[in-house]
């Protein structure tokens, strides 16, 4: 079976990314004419309707659409989902940043599937970010979709612009961490840190 590009999303247009790219290996002083580079401005173009793929979609309606009553017993006090793997974009040098992220959250009346979770944060990474904002999007589109008692994410990432630029620290790691509600006290975020710590089985 053959790989087809990717559809690029709504908003992304494929033709001025690749004439952008192709302008900027002109104004490095390369040729984007010799071999190596005649199919890069392709390449890229399609590169970012994948890292950007996020833009435009409704973070707390992807988590509302996913949410069904609890019966009675299925809720439970804290749901965490932990190492969750993620890409971004950082928009201040638009380069990548990747880590794992931590979410944990109280159910109110209703519950998701654990699978809503890691596409929530991939449609949240998926478009230029910083790692803070990231974190405070996901927690709220939860809290938004969801309406729980508290939320927590935490994000641990490593970051292009740190380990590839710069100060070019390559083992350097960024930790975030965005609570609502019931995580907000330093008793419910240590639990739910603590659950995220714990030892696997």
């Amino acid at each position: 079976m053959t790989d087809l590009p990717p559809t690029p999303p709504r908003g992304i247009d494929i033709a001025r990314v690749q004439a952008a790219v192709l302008e900027l290996l002109e104004a490095i002083g390369d040729d984007p004419r010799r071999a190596g580079l005649t199919d890069t401005p392709r390449r890229v173009a399609e590169m970012y309707g994948e890292f950007f793929s996020g833009l435009g979609v409704d973070a707390a309606d992807l988590v509302a659409r996913s949410a069904v009553p609890a019966a009675p017993g299925e809720l439970g006090d804290v749901i965490v989902v932990r190492d969750i793997e993620f890409r971004s974009v950082c928009e201040h040098h638009l380069l990548p940043f990747l880590g794992v992220a931590h979410v944990a959250y109280s159910p109110a009346e209703v519950i998701i599937g654990l699978g809503t979770i890691p596409r929530l944060i991939d449609a949240v990474a998926s478009r230029p970010q910083i790692q803070e904002r990231l974190g405070e999007e996901i927690a709220d589109a939860l809290v938004a979709g969801l309406s729980p008692a508290g939320v927590l994410v935490v994000l641990d990432a490593s970051h292009g612009c740190v380990t590839s630029r710069g100060s070019r620290q390559a083992r350097s790691t960024t930790v975030t961490l965005a609570s609502r509600g019931t995580f907000d006290t330093t008793a419910g975020r240590a639990e739910a840190l603590a659950l995220i710590g714990s030892p696997r089985l």
